[in-house]
C-alpha cells in the first residue's frame, strides 16, 4: 500500500534538534512534550489538524484499510475529531477504544453526536463494545503518542494501555502514530515491551516510514 506525503528514514530529521536525547528518562520526555504541546495556538492547533486530516484521507494505506482502529483527539493533542466523519465517508469501519480496567474495548464509531465523556477525560464512543480482540481485525491502528522516533519506539502517556492493545492486532497490521512535527525524533529511550510503530504522520511531512 502506497502512502500520499511519502519520507523515509533519511529524507531529513527536523525533529532532530529536540533538547533532549536518547539518555533522558521517559518522565523528561513526557514533561517536555506536554509543555510543548500546551503552548500550541488553537489557530497552529486547527491548521496541522488539517493538514494531517488531507494526508490521512488521501492515503492508500487507510483507503484500503477496511477496518481502521483510531482514537479521538483531546486538548492539544494532533488532530481533531472531524477527522474521524472523514473516514466514515470514505467507507471505512472505524472503532474506537473505550477504557476498561487495564485494556482497551472497541466501539464501532457511528458520529461524533455518539461521543461521551470517559475515562481520563477522553471522548469515548457509545454503543455495543466488541471486546478488546476486536482490534485483530483492523488492518491499520492510528495511534495516540507524544512522540515517535525514527526506529518506530513510541512514546505514550505512560499508562501501557496501547502496548497492551496492539499485541492482540493482527500480525500484518499497520501502526500509525499521529504526531507533530517536532515530535518525530532520532531517539527515544525503548523497553522490551514497547510496540514498534510503523509509520509517523505528521502536519509538515505527511507519511514518514519507520524502522
Amino acid at each position: 500500500m502506497a502512502a500520499s506525503g511519502t519520507e523515509h528514514p533519511g529524507d531529513g530529521h527536523p525533529g532532530d534538534g529536540h533538547p533532549f536525547n536518547g539518555h533522558s528518562s521517559k518522565t523528561q520526555w513526557r514533561a517536555q512534550l506536554r509543555s510543548a504541546r500546551s503552548s500550541v495556538s488553537p489557530q497552529q492547533h486547527a491548521l496541522e489538524a488539517d493538514a494531517l486530516a488531507k494526508f490521512l484521507l488521501a492515503s492508500d494505506i487507510v483507503r484500503e484499510a477496511g477496518t481502521l482502529c483510531g482514537y479521538v483527539p483531546v486538548g492539544r493533542e494532533p488532530g481533531t475529531a472531524q477527522m474521524l466523519d472523514g473516514f466514515l465517508t470514505m467507507g471505512v469501519r472505524l472503532l474506537l477504544p473505550v477504557v476498561e480496567g487495564e485494556l482497551l474495548n472497541w466501539v464501532v464509531y457511528s458520529g461524533r453526536e455518539a461521543l461521551t465523556e470517559g475515562a481520563y477525560g477522553l471522548a469515548e464512543p457509545a454503543g455495543s463494545r466488541l471486546g478488546s480482540a476486536a482490534i485483530f481485525s483492523a488492518r491499520v491502528v492510528i495511534v495516540p503518542a507524544l512522540a515517535v522516533d525514527h526506529t518506530g519506539t513510541r512514546l505514550g502517556r505512560g499508562k501501557g494501555y496501547y502496548d497492551r492493545a496492539l499485541r492482540l492486532a493482527a500480525p500484518d497490521a499497520v501502526f500509525i502514530a499521529m504526531v507533530r512535527d517536532e515530535e518525530l525524533v532520532t531517539h527515544l529511550p525503548a523497553e522490551p515491551h514497547d510496540v514498534p510503530m510503523t509509520w509517523a504522520v505528521t502536519p509538515g511531512r505527511g507519511f514518514v516510514r519507520l524502522g
